[in-house]
């Protein structure tokens, strides 16, 4: 499989899961294909455990 095959598509979801290993959380994700995308702004999700990004609404919430 390519590594363009193994990408995710940028935005593709509203609602993603992450954990202390995504930390810095940004938005695209490091794995997401940027070239449709918006630029990549990181959140602050430490704190609350909640982030959502300015540019496309994607909500992050941090699992234990």
């Amino acid at each position: 499989m390519s590594e363009a095959s193994k990408a995710q598509q940028a935005n593709a979801q509203n609602q993603y899961e992450v954990t202390a290993r995504d930390l810095p959380l940004a938005c695209p994700g490091p794995a997401m294909i940027l070239w449709n995308s918006h630029p990549r702004v990181f959140l602050p999700i430490e704190k609350t455990g909640w982030a959502k990004c300015p540019y496309c609404g994607a909500e992050y919430t941090l699992k234990p």
